[in-house]
C-alpha cells in the first residue's frame, strides 16, 4: 500500500546517497538526469533532495525547493507543497529550505561542484536529456570565496567591472576575465567553473584564455576578448548597483499560527518551553525566517502554515529572497536552537514526574513512608537502545530476500515474512539487531526461509549482532520503537501467499491505532466489521480516497494525537471526516456492513512487564531444576 496523496516521483527515493532533482513542468514533477544536475533555468521551480549516509549507517535527508527569478507563482506554490509531500514520504524527519535564485544558501551550493549555473529562460520537456542546443555566447559573473555564486549577466561591456570575475563562454573558447580588485580565492573558484563548463558544455575540447584586468599589451587573447565587445574601452569602476541591504531590527519576533493567522507570542524570555507540539510557530529573525512545526500538527495545517509564511514575506515588504527554513519538531538545526534559552538535549514530557510527585504526596498524607527509587530505575523509562539508527527491511519470497524501498519499508503484510535489520551506535561501537517477523497468514515455507536467512545475515556481520524471532501481534516494544511508525496490512506480497490464497480486492480498510508515544505509533488493519471496533481505541476507516477518523469514548487525548499522526502517514495532505462514538453517520456503518455490537468496556492497556533475571541449579541426584530470582 503506497501512501495516498504522495507523488509517484517519490517512490524509492532517499535510500542512496546523492542528489535527486525534479523540475515543475506543466504542474508535474519531472526528474532531471544527473548529466544536467547544477543547471537551473530561471523560469522554472525545482525540488531537490540531498541524501547523506553517515559512517554509522544513519541517513540524513535535506529537502530544498529552488525558485527561479522568473518562475510562475503557481509553480513556486506547487514546489513548496511537493517539498512537504517529500518530507512526509521520508517520515517527517527532514529539514526543508526555500532557495531563491541569486541568494542560495551555502549548504545548497555545496551539493554542486564547483557551482550551479542558472540559465535564462524556461526548461522544456524536449530539452531534458537531449543534445546540446545551438551555441550562443553566454556571460557569467562569479563571486564568493567559500562557495562560488554564478549568475548569468547580459552579454555587454556594461556588465564588466573591476571587482568581480567574469566568464565568457563562446563556441570555440572560454574567456576568464579577472577584475583588478577581485580576490585570489574568487579567481581560483572561477577557474573551477571554467573547467566545469569546458567538460560539460564542450566535452573537454575547447581553448581557455585568462585575461588580467589592465594587462593587455602584447596579449593576443586580450585582443580577441575585447573584439567580442567591439573593441577595448574603459569599464565601470564599481559593480552594477544592487538593492541595498535591509537593516536588522532591534529584536526577533515569534508568532504561533492558528487558522491562517499569526498571533504574537508574549514571553519575557525565549525558552524552549514556549513551543507546543500541537502548534506551528514562525520565528522572524528578519534576515531569515524559521517555521517550526510540532510533531502532532496535522499535515493539512503544516501546508496552510507554509502558505502563510509566503504571504507574510510579501505583506511585510521583505525581499523575495528572504531565506526560509522549515523544521519538524525533533529535527531542529543548531542555528534555530541558538535563538532559544534552556534547550534540553532530549525534550520529554514531565507528566510522569508530576504524577509521581502527586502520588507520593497522597501516600505521605495517609501516614506511609515514601522513599525515592534509585536513579538507575528511572533509566528503564528510556529506550533500551539508540532508536535513531538505520533500518532496512527485506521481504522473504522463495528463499530469497528483496529490499523494500523507503516509502513502504514500514508497511508489513500479515501474509508475509520479513527480515528486519537495525544498525545503531552506542558508546562509539556499532551494533546490529536482526528480527525475523512472521506474519499470521504466512506459509510454513516462508517462515522457515525467513528464520534461516535472518540467521545467516546475523552471522555474516562484523561486530555485535543479536537475532530474534517476532510473531505478529506479539511484537516487543523495542520492535515498534525501531520502526517509529508501523503499518500492518492484511494480505501478502510473497508468491507463496498469493498461490495459497485467493486475493480479494476490497475498496475499504479499517485500522486500529495504538502506540507507545509519538516516536512509536502503529496502524493495525483489522477485519472490516463493526465488531473490530473498541471504545478504548481510535480507528481510521478508509474507502477509496475518503477517510473517517473514529474516536472511542474511552480513548484519551494522547490517543487522538497518535491517530492524526498516523493519518498523515496513510493520507498526507488530505482532510478526514471526524466521527465520535455514538455520533456515527449512516455512511460510516454502510462501509462496515451494518451497525452491530462491539466491545464498549474500558480496556486497560498494560505496559510491558519488568524483565526478571533467574539463576538455575540442579541438585545432585535429582532431575529438578531450581530457579532463583535475582
Amino acid at each position: 500500500m503506497a501512501m495516498r496523496g504522495l507523488d509517484e516521483a517519490f517512490r524509492g527515493v532517499g535510500d542512496k546517497p546523492g542528489l535527486d532533482i525534479w523540475c515543475i513542468l506543466n504542474l508535474n514533477l519531472v526528474p532531471i538526469p544527473k548529466s544536467s544536475h547544477g543547471k537551473f533555468f530561471s523560469g522554472n521551480a525545482y525540488l531537490i533532495l540531498h541524501t547523506n549516509v553517515l559512517k554509522t549507517g544513519v541517513r540524513q535527508n535535506y529537502v530544498h525547493y529552488w525558485l527561479g527569478k522568473d518562475a510562475k507563482e503557481v509553480d513556486c506554490a506547487l514546489a513548496s507543497e511537493k517539498a512537504l509531500e517529500l518530507d512526509m514520504a521520508l517520515g517527517s524527519c527532514t529539514v526543508q529550505y526555500r532557495e531563491v535564485q541569486g541568494s542560495e544558501s551555502e549548504k545548497f551550493l555545496s551539493y554542486f561542484r564547483p557551482c550551479i549555473i542558472p540559465v535564462e529562460g524556461c526548461l522544456s520537456p524536449q530539452m531534458i536529456g537531449g543534445g546540446p542546443d545551438s551555441y550562443t555566447i553566454t556571460m557569467f559573473s562569479c563571486r564568493g570565496d567559500h562557495v562560488v555564486h554564478v549568475r548569468e549577466v547580459p552579454f555587454s561591456r556594461h556588465s564588466l567591472n573591476h571587482n568581480e570575475v567574469f566568464i565568457i563562454d563562446t563556441q570555440s573558447k572560454i574567456f576568464l576575465f579577472s577584475g583588478c580588485n577581485s580576490s585570489t580565492k574568487s579567481r581560483a573558484k572561477a577557474l573551477d567553473v571554467v573547467q566545469y563548463i569546458k567538460e560539460n558544455q564542450h566535452g573537454g575540447r575547447c581553448q581557455v584564455a585568462t585575461i588580467e584586468d589592465g594587462k593587455f599589451v602584447g596579449d593576443p587573447d586580450a585582443g580577441e576578448f575585447w573584439s567580442l565587445f567591439g573593441g577595448h574601452a574603459p569599464i565601470s569602476r564599481d559593480p552594477p548597483s544592487e538593492a541595498s541591504e535591509e537593516p536588522e531590527p532591534q529584536s526577533m519576533k515569534l508568532f504561533w499560527v492558528n487558522k491562517g493567522k499569526l498571533f504574537p507570542v508574549e514571553s519575557a524570555t525565549m525558552d524552549r518551553a514556549v513551543l507546543s507540539s500541537d502548534k506551528c510557530y514562525l520565528l522572524d529573525c528578519y534576515a531569515k525566517l524559521y517555521l517550526w512545526m510540532g510533531k502532532t500538527v496535522p499535515s493539512s495545517e503544516k501546508k496552510a502554515a507554509i502558505t502563510l509564511v509566503e504571504a507574510y514575506v510579501h505583506s511585510e515588504g521583505r525581499s523575495t529572497s528572504t531565506r526560509t527554513t522549515f523544521l519538524n519538531e525533533g529535527n531542529e538545526t543548531a542555528d534555530f536552537k541558538s535563538y532559544f534559552n534552556n534547550w534540553p538535549k532530549n525534550v520529554s514530557s514531565t507528566l510522569y514526574v508530576e504524577g509521581k510527585e502527586k502520588v507520593a504526596a497522597i501516600f505521605k498524607q495517609k501516614g506511609f513512608e515514601v522513599k525515592e527509587l534509585p536513579d538507575d530505575q528511572s533509566e528503564l523509562k528510556e529506550p533500551l537502545i539508540n532508536c535513531s539508527g538505520d533500518l532496512k527491511v527485506w521481504l522473504v519470497d522463495h528463499n530469497e530476500k528483496s529490499l523494500l524501498p523507503t516509502e513502504v519499508k514500514n508497511q508489513l503484510c500479515s501474509g508475509d515474512c520479513y527480515v528486519v535489520e537495525y544498525n545503531y551506535v552506542h558508546n562509539s561501537r556499532e551494533y546490529h539487531l536482526f528480527y525475523a517477523w512472521l506474519g499470521k497468514g504466512s506459509t510454513k515455507e516462508d517462515i522457515a526461509d525467513a528464520i534461516s536467512i535472518t540467521a545467516d545475515m546475523a552471522d555474516s556481520v562484523k561486530g555485535r549482532a543479536v537475532m530474534a524471532q517476532v510473531y505478529e501481534s506479539e511484537e516487543p516494544d523495542l520492535f515498534f520503537s525501531v520502526f517509529k511508525s508501523l503499518i500492518i496490512l492484511k494480505g501478502g506480497r510473497s508468491t507463496a501467499y498469493k498461490n495459497l490464497t485467493e486475493q480479494k480486492k476490497q475498496n475499504a480498510s479499517l485500522f486500529r491505532i495504538q502506540g507507545l508515544g509519538y516516536e512509536s505509533v502503529q496502524a493495525i488493519e483489522v477485519d472490516l466489521v463493526p465488531s473490530s471496533l473498541n471504545s478504548s481505541y481510535c480507528y481510521i476507516l478508509q474507502e477509496g480516497d475518503f477517510f473517517y477518523t473514529w474516536i472511542g469514548s474511552f480513548s484519551t487525548p494522547h490517543d487522538e494525537d497518535l491517530l492524526y499522526q498516523m493519518l498523515d502517514k496513510l493520507s498526507p495532505l488530505k482532510q478526514s471526516i471526524l466521527v465520535r462514538e455514538d455520533s456515527e453517520l449512516d455512511d460510516f456503518w454502510r462501509i462496515l456492513g451494518k451497525k452491530s455490537e462491539y466491545p464498549k468496556e474500558r480496556h486497560t492497556r498494560l505496559g510491558t512487564e519488568d524483565p526478571r533475571l533467574y539463576t538455575g541449579s540442579i541438585e545432585e541426584g535429582k532431575g529438578d531444576i531450581q530457579l532463583h530470582t535475582r
